[in-house]
């Protein structure tokens, strides 16, 4: 048996500038043969990146409300490698790998222990509140400037 998610040091921050986010596996997550439906691991990857924006200090639901736009999904690439299963505890891996005027790139994957179970590299684009590619907010890109690095999501 793996070792309780509440014990884990790294459960929603960071070491270094990559970004640990732990979940558990559901039963609502799963099919009828206990394993994860594929579509969840996208699911998994989102609650790990608005974590990841939280945690450096970027208020989604501010620039919402205040009608400065807001982040969508543009592109993913994914590479599903092993399946999760009923009752798994997970961590999604995070990285920052380039940042553009109206963009940012995330590697992220999906463990369970050391074994890698999903692959991504996920294009985030900044809209405006008419669906418009905008530049982010340069404050925002100076923390992924930040968290840009070398290390293995």
């Amino acid at each position: 048996m793996t070792e309780p998610l509440r014990d884990r040091p790294y459960e929603g921050a960071f070491h270094g500038n990559i970004h640990r986010f732990a979940l558990r596996v559901y039963f609502e997550d799963t099919d009828t043969a206990g394993i994860v439906y594929y579509a969840n691991y996208l699911r998994f990857m989102e609650r790990a990146r608005s974590d990841m924006l939280r945690a450096v200090g970027i208020d989604q639901r501010a620039a919402l409300e205040a009608g400065d736009g807001v982040y969508a999904v543009a592109e993913v690439a994914i590479r599903y490698r092993a399946p999760a299963k009923l009752e798994d505890e997970l961590v999604v891996v995070s990285a920052v790998r380039e940042v553009r005027a109206a963009s940012c790139v995330i590697q992220q994957r999906v463990m369970r222990g050391a074994q890698i179970l999903t692959d991504a590299t996920v294009t985030a684009a900044f809209l405006s509140p008419d669906g418009r590619p905008k530049r982010q907010p340069r404050a925002w890109v100076e923390k992924f400037e930040r968290l840009k690095g070398d290390e293995e999501a």
